[in-house]
């Protein structure tokens, strides 16, 4: 059986990466912000639009250094989302803040800049907000909250790598927007560095800064000034991303193809609800969710999910479930104080998206969907 995955890693031609990693089997600089690393920096810093930046060992980690970065008062609230992927709610509460979560809405499930405010107590010390599915946030009512209330600003990225917003009569990338923003390079999205991530910052001293909490505090030879992990990104996927860059903005036209030929054969199936596309926005077209109300369509999302599955075709419950109903976290919260996520959480589903998606496999796919049993 031909088996669709849900994802697919976006990788050079294999003899321009041996030729982009040559030089270092000739120097042995391998790691500790060698001449890769240096010059993906650079581009990146100059692609996202951002004044400056500092590469981590992976998403996550930029988030966590963001965190410590910041100088938040430990035990502090930060109110965030329950629709994302755990990482966000892990790295909050292992820097020592508590979450809180804002429920979501649902024409892009991004943060509800309505209900933040209800949210806010004297605890509150910052907000993270997630880009959801390459879907901006409101960030400009989001900024508006922060300053009201004197609350630092950190996005997760993630899913945003070359998504530009119309704010204020001109695009702006994603990682201009907060007091920081993070990314992820994982090999599962738009722009991948195998495993790696970034932390955008607003001058190249916050970026000095972010530099040494990653390298266990380390500031010279003799000088350790934080207690911090080890978060660097080495040469090789450095390398692998200086590959990528290249080719992202063919990539990310690819992926919008397969977008396109998914609404077209997608939109009319009642209850199968898609996100609206925004004209204010220029995607990047990381993810395609379906939504399924059961009683238009039916049948629940979970019997689609079995029959694609039973297809070969690979599709992902993301998010399901949502981080207040996960093992580790619903004891301490409760998931009915926000329904808007979780109604979301229990109809969503991604199906299969990728540059080098075949129309055929579109074909096969939107049939399934369009066929009920």
């Amino acid at each position: 059986m031909h088996k669709i995955l849900v994802t697919r890693s976006s990788m050079p031609d294999i003899t321009e990466y041996v030729d982009e990693i040559s030089s270092l089997f000739e120097s042995h600089w391998i790691t500790n912000a060698g001449e890769k690393h240096e010059e993906l920096t650079d581009r990146l810093r100059d692609y996202l639009g951002v004044r400056a930046l500092s590469l981590t060992v992976n998403g996550h980690m930029a988030l966590e250094i963001a965190l410590s970065l910041l100088d938040l008062k430990k035990g502090g609230e930060i109110i965030t989302t329950p629709f994302t992927f755990v990482s966000t709610t892990h790295a909050i509460v292992r820097s020592g803040f508590t979450p809180v979560f804002c429920d979501i809405r649902e024409e892009d499930c991004c943060m509800d800049p309505d209900k933040i405010e209800e949210k806010i107590t004297e605890n509150t010390v910052a907000i993270m907000p997630v880009h959801v599915y390459g879907n901006m946030c409101d960030v400009k009512r989001i900024g508006e909250i922060g300053k009201k209330h004197g609350l630092k600003v950190i996005y997760d990225a993630a899913h945003t790598f070359g998504v530009k917003l119309l704010y204020e009569g001109e695009w702006r990338g994603s990682g201009s927007f907060g007091d920081l923003s993070c990314f992820s390079f994982h090999a599962t999205k738009v722009f991948n560095t195998i495993e790696g991530g970034a932390v955008c910052c607003r001058n190249e001293e916050e970026a000095r800064m972010v530099t040494e909490l990653r390298d266990f505090g380390i500031a010279d030879e003799e000088t350790v000034k934080y207690i911090s992990p080890n978060a660097k990104m080495n040469e090789f996927s450095a390398a692998m991303g200086l590959c990528n860059l290249r080719h992202v903005d063919a990539e990310i036209e690819k992926r919008k193809k397969v977008n396109d030929l998914y609404r077209e054969r997608l939109s009319d199936i009642k209850g199968v609800r898609l996100i609206s596309e925004r004209q204010d926005q220029k995607s990047n077209y990381a993810y395609f969710p379906v939504f399924i109300d059961k009683d238009e369509y039916g049948e629940d999302r979970d019997r689609l999910f079995s029959r694609l599955g039973e297809k070969g075709i690979g599709a992902r419950k993301y998010f399901y479930p949502m981080v207040t109903k996960l093992d580790c976290y619903r004891d301490s919260y409760d998931s009915s104080e926000t329904p808007v996520a979780g109604r979301m959480a229990d109809s969503v589903m991604t199906i299969p998206m990728y540059a080098d998606l075949s129309p055929e496999d579109v074909d096969k796919i939107t049939e399934i969907i369009r066929n009920r049993e």
